[in-house]
């Protein structure tokens, strides 16, 4: 603990890593909460899986063509767009083939990005960081990138959260109210999308899913209002990716892992707690 704390101050990769541990979760605490209302969490974890698939391909034209100017992040953007966009239509046009394409695309998308990188000459150490991710790795500049989608879908949020609420909580009522709920589906899932790419350097694209949904599932339990379930899983957030990575630090263990066995274990005395709580009163 005492290492952690002495390092923090003097070394500015460990500063940038707690800074990237806030600036996701603040993304993750918004977008994870229409996540979860919304029921769309097995989309969100598809959407996060063919990420790899642009981050490969990125990462391949830059080595083998010389596309340096193309960054790994810009395939990881793209790639989550299109598929959010994808799955979106499918889920809004075609229903019944809605887990199909989910499917495919979770498994097409892995299979992809994992032949790119295995193409890749050199030393592809970035696939375990990819998939499980690596936090004191985050650069400067990509603070300002997570920060500046941070101020988009808090920007969004504010402009049309009544819209958005109303999409999540009930499609046929908001349809009524002249509501367009297809524009707003599809704009949940863009958010979701490059949130979900900002958090693949915090966890992991294995485990991006759990940081959008665990920390929402502890503080539904304890608001009742979106907007406060939204401030208390960005604060949730906050507080587990910071644990995360003190507690790996000193002992050299992946902090991605780590932050979700802390939300998990919170999360599950949450629950037990709320269990507890209702046998009392009946």
């Amino acid at each position: 603990m005492s290492t952690f704390i002495k390092d923090l101050i003097e070394l500015p990769f460990l500063q940038n890593a707690i800074l990237a541990g806030v600036l996701c979760s603040i993304g993750s605490g918004i977008v994870g909460t229409y996540v979860v209302l919304r029921r769309i969490t097995y989309i969100a974890a598809a959407i996060s899986h063919c990420v790899l698939g642009g981050l490969g391909a990125a990462k391949y034209l830059s080595v083998v063509y010389g596309w340096t100017w193309l960054k790994p992040v810009h395939g990881a953007v793209v790639t989550a767009l299109l598929s959010a966009l994808l799955i979106g239509w499918v889920s809004l046009k075609a229903k019944e083939r809605e887990d199909s394409i989910i499917s495919a695309l979770w498994a097409v998308g892995m299979s992809m990005g994992v032949l790119f990188i295995y193409k890749t000459p050199g030393y592809n150490e970035d696939l375990m960081n990819y998939l499980f991710g690596n936090i004191l790795m985050v650069s400067t500049e990509e603070l300002y990138i997570i920060a500046i989608l941070d101020i988009i879908t808090i920007a969004l949020t504010c402009v049309f959260y009544k819209q958005t609420v109303a999409v999540c909580f009930d499609e046929e009522y908001a349809r009524t109210r002249g509501v367009n709920v297809e524009f707003y589906y599809l704009l949940m899932l863009c958010m979701t999308a490059l949130t979900v790419v900002l958090t693949v350097n915090v966890v992991g694209i294995i485990m991006v899913i759990a940081l959008l949904t665990l920390p929402v599932a502890i503080s539904s339990k304890m608001f009742n209002r979106v907007w406060k379930i939204m401030l208390g899983a960005t604060v949730l957030g906050i507080f587990f990716t910071s644990t995360g990575l003190m507690i790996s630090y000193e002992p050299n263990l992946p902090s991605g892992a780590v932050t979700i066995v802390v939300a998990g274990i919170f999360y599950f005395i949450t629950l037990l707690i709320s269990l507890f709580k209702k046998r009392k009163i009946a």
